[in-house]
């Protein structure tokens, strides 16, 4: 994970770097760690960006705290993204989630965020200028999310060769 501040250089990287064309969907994590770094699948790759501080032990008041500095982190990182590529759309994961739960299929993408427990919605941006001209059609996207109560959040980007849109009800 990047230490606070560095989200956008690190999104630049992920905006021109490699995206599977073809594939299945796989995860990586840090050999010495197990900590997942990065997954990709044909027409994505999903990244950690940042991770706050976990929240074993801790209780209200400086639960609250943390969860607003970790609200504060995307809060930021959203409105540096709005002034480079313009206002971002939300595309809510409540869907994916049921059909998690539910077990009913869905894009590898949704399905790829729900098996990393990236649960939050999405603010997405697309396409957006890349310099490149390979990569033009590409869709950025950060999350917050956290997979359980103590468990430290998780700032992730999403790069797309397609567009990012929202699930419809009915699958």
């Amino acid at each position: 994970m990047t230490a606070p501040g560095r989200e956008l250089s690190d999104l630049d990287a992920l905006l021109t770097g490699p995206v599977p064309a073809t594939g299945p969907t796989v995860s990586e994590g840090d050999p010495a760690t197990g900590e997942w770094t990065v997954t990709r699948g044909a027409g994505f790759v999903i990244a950690p960006l940042w991770t706050g501080k976990p929240l074993t032990g801790v209780y209200t008041p400086e639960w609250n705290a943390a969860e607003e500095a970790d609200k504060a982190q995307l809060t930021s990182l959203v409105r540096q993204l709005d002034d480079r590529y313009g206002p971002h759309r939300q595309v809510a994961m409540r869907v994916p989630l049921f059909r998690k739960l539910a077990g009913d299929p869905m894009p590898a993408l949704f399905q790829a965020l729900c098996d990393e427990d990236l649960l939050g919605d999405l603010a997405v941006w697309g396409p957006v200028p890349t310099g490149r001209p390979e990569t033009l059609t590409r869709q950025l996207a950060v999350s917050l999310s956290r997979s359980d109560g103590d468990a430290p959040a998780i700032l992730c980007a999403v790069v797309s060769d397609h567009p990012i849109t929202e699930l419809p009800e009915a699958g």
